[in-house]
């Protein structure tokens, strides 16, 4: 593999899960090789495991282990305390800020640099423009852009401005006002009584046929497969894409940093890599977006090897 060696960035958590769990899981991700951590809760306001000065703490935390952190805004917007909590993650002057909604957007152009994450919809060379005139130092290609579509923007990218792939996880891909996790439970959504804790990768849905097909988590749906880009690392570093984003779940976390960072920095058989990640998904592996086919689609890696 030619080319500059891409970061490695750890999404934020993106289920609810307990105060411990949450502390251990970040003070076990201070060990690893991950170049940079998004903290907070991007999905549901009611997720109180932590509180600001905790997410804060841990941050401080982090950035002494020797990582980038950036702290990640809400994806929906629904009640005037949540758009107050927001102006308050803005207005920190101690870290970066992933924007996850054009509110935040707004609160931050001008101000100071930010980073968009995949929920905002960056479709062309033109809104990339747009946003890095307003101070966007890195984006996140939407998860359901393909290869060409990114070869395409990679090429009028703006000057200063970083480009970010979702490479692993659970594809978060819609979000609503309603909170499914509740309603499976025969709850209203203001008396959930946080039943998403049950739940540490999310509710599992199948089809009639018994084939895994979405997942709930809260007022977000996600893909049941896992989206796998090892296979396409020489791509990446040929669109000279700058941070790789592994999306957090409840097991073998860093595992999967380990993983990638083998594939980087090593001579790990991109094939190998392949099969050991599938042995860590919770369901099988998707990447069909990436080959502009149907997101649910895997295209298998042929046998290859990551050089340096």
């Amino acid at each position: 593999m030619t080319g500059s060696v891409p970061r490695i960035s750890l999404g934020p958590v993106l289920y609810f899960w307990d105060r411990e769990l949450l502390l251990d899981f970040y003070r076990r991700i201070a060990d690893t090789q991950v170049d940079i951590v998004y903290l907070g809760e991007t999905v549901c306001s009611k997720r109180r495991s932590l509180r600001t000065d905790d997410w804060l703490e841990l941050a401080g935390t982090l950035r002494q282990a020797g990582k980038e952190v950036v702290l990640s805004s809400l994806a929906l917007i629904e009640a005037g305390s949540e758009l107050a909590s927001l102006r308050r993650l803005c207005g920190n002057t101690d870290f970066s800020v992933e924007a996850n909604d054009m509110g935040a957007v707004q609160l931050l152009s001008g101000q100071r640099p930010f980073v968009t994450g995949p929920a905002i919809n960056i479709y062309n060379h033109r809104t990339l423009s747009v946003l890095a005139g307003l101070g966007l130092k890195r984006w996140t290609l939407p998860l359901e852009l393909s290869r060409d579509t990114l070869e395409n923007m990679q090429q009028q990218r703006p000057a200063g401005v970083e480009t970010e792939v979702f490479v692993y996880g659970r594809l978060p891909l819609a979000y609503s006002a309603r909170c499914f996790t509740a309603r499976a439970a025969n709850l209203p959504k203001d008396d959930c009584r946080l039943r998403c804790l049950d739940y540490p990768d999310g509710l599992l849905l199948a089809t009639r046929e018994q084939q895994d097909f979405l997942v709930l988590n809260g007022i977000q749906t996600q893909s049941a497969r896992t989206c796998n880009l090892i296979g396409e690392l020489e791509d990446l570093v040929r669109l000279k894409v700058d941070v790789l984003r592994i999306s957090p779940q409840s097991q073998h976390t860093e595992k999967i940093i380990e993983i990638f960072h083998a594939c980087l920095h090593s001579d790990y058989p991109l094939h190998d890599a392949e099969t050991a990640l599938q042995a860590l998904m919770p369901t099988g592996p998707c990447n069909g977006y990436w080959h502009a086919t149907a997101g649910m689609d895997s295209h298998i890696v042929e046998e290859a090897i990551c050089q340096h």
